[in-house]
């Protein structure tokens, strides 16, 4: 089984020293810690009810918030977004108060870190704002946000995202504050970046009967499976998000890479269009998918940026192909054989698909230094799946399934000079 895992481990003793000098030259991020407030943080707003009237020429949004809310509007284009960021807000009404008609598509809405909230409104072409104000209601207890959406052409459009400024503190929160510190790990730890999919305003898939967010049954299993790894003497388990909090997947990452990682593991549990389709998927990256549903699945959990409302910034392709050079070589094989230590332990005891091991270009497991798996545990999207997911003790279970798997991969790595 870790055939694949000792010839790497040999290739990589003579390339190691190159490759992360390479790799620190190109790709080490330096990110400015927040500053810490003088100001506690006061009780976040509270968006009790929601409105949305209109069609295909203007359409008018209405929010109620117990308080004066302050705001900030931007647009993203590729595909036209208008981006609403708010303080730590939280969001009272009903989903279907503020489902998408008119100009709208698509809305999303919901915590992006523990200081900011944010409103994604994808359009159905280009649009602006003609009117983004708060006023007071009608009872002076509380306040509106009135959002007037109109139709203009492409040229106004590329001026409005041309000319505007992304400098407010809200951005500048989302990108520094989500960062942890360096876990502290003895000499010699095997260090896992444990890694729960989606969080704040990517809710992820909806459980297809007691409609769970995919990001809440994550974070459970995320938690339990650090818990457990964390029992082990010489592994050092960490969470990328210990909360409901959106991270880039570049923040995921760059997460992994800062602590010094020595495996990657992300959490998911997804819905598919055939409902009868049941059990766990592991999945490793490739340039091109193994199959259509593999395809498929790593196109919408790369739009997790822009169901947030983030700008995509592509890599220059020099040092993409660098990247992607040294993740064949360097990493693959070692993602390849935990992949496979993981279905050992699954087998006779968790369902899985068929063809269980499949990948993909999955841009969350991008690590070029750290081998990278996606697991997905299970499918929202079948009423029996979702029950194991939401089971304690089924988390339980597959913690320790996971961490008997991650133990032979060590073992088995360490044995061949890894």
């Amino acid at each position: 089984m870790f055939k694949r895992a000792r010839i790497a481990a040999k290739s990589a003793a003579r390339r190691s020293t190159f490759a992360r000098r390479v790799l620190a030259a190109l790709l080490v991020v330096s990110l400015l810690p927040a500053a810490a407030s003088s100001v506690e943080a006061k009780d976040p707003l509270l968006a009790y009810g929601a409105r949305i009237v209109g069609a295909d020429a203007r359409t008018r949004i209405v929010i109620d918030f117990d308080r004066e809310p302050r705001f900030s509007v931007h647009y993203i284009a590729n595909p036209e977004r208008i981006v609403v960021d708010l303080p730590a807000t939280a969001f009272g009404f009903a989903a279907k108060d503020l489902a998408a008609r008119g100009l709208f598509k698509d809305i999303r809405y919901g915590k992006m870190d523990e200081e900011s909230a944010r409103i994604v409104l994808t359009t159905t072409g280009p649009v602006k704002l003609a009117l983004a104000k708060v006023q007071a209601d009608e009872t002076g207890n509380g306040h509106r946000l009135v959002l007037d959406a109109e139709m203009i052409d492409k040229k106004a459009f590329a001026e409005l995202v041309k000319t505007q400024s992304w400098s407010d503190r809200t951005e500048a929160a989302q990108t520094t504050s989500a960062i942890p510190a360096p876990q502290k790990a003895a000499p010699g730890d095997f260090v896992i970046a444990v890694d729960a999919g989606h969080g704040g305003i990517d809710t992820g898939a909806i459980g297809v009967d007691t409609k769970t967010e995919e990001k809440q049954v994550t974070l459970a299993f995320a938690k339990a499976l650090t818990d457990r790894l964390n029992k082990e003497p010489g592994i050092k388990a960490f969470l990328t998000r210990e909360d409901d909090e959106f991270l880039s997947l570049s923040q995921r990452v760059l997460i992994a890479r800062q602590n010094h990682a020595g495996l990657f593991i992300s959490l998911h549990a997804d819905t598919l269009k055939q409902k009868d389709i049941r059990g766990a998927t592991v999945y490793t990256i490739s340039d091109k998918a193994s199959d259509k549903l593999a395809a498929d699945l790593a196109e919408r959990e790369n739009l997790s940026d822009q169901i947030a409302g983030k700008e995509t910034v592509a890599e220059p392709p020099e040092v993409a192909d660098i990247l992607l050079d040294l993740t064949r070589r360097e990493t693959q094989a070692f993602s390849i054989s935990l992949a496979e230590s993981v279905l050992n332990s699954f087998k006779d005891q968790v369902g899985t698909i068929n063809n269980p091991h499949r990948h993909a270009g999955f841009r969350v497991l991008q690590a070029p230094d750290v081998p990278s798996i996606l697991l997905e545990i299970g499918f929202l999207s079948n009423a029996e799946d979702e029950k194991l997911l939401l089971d304690e003790a089924w988390r339980g279970k597959i913690a320790g399934l996971l961490t008997d798997a991650v133990k032979r991969y060590r073992a088995a790595v360490m044995a061949n000079g890894g």
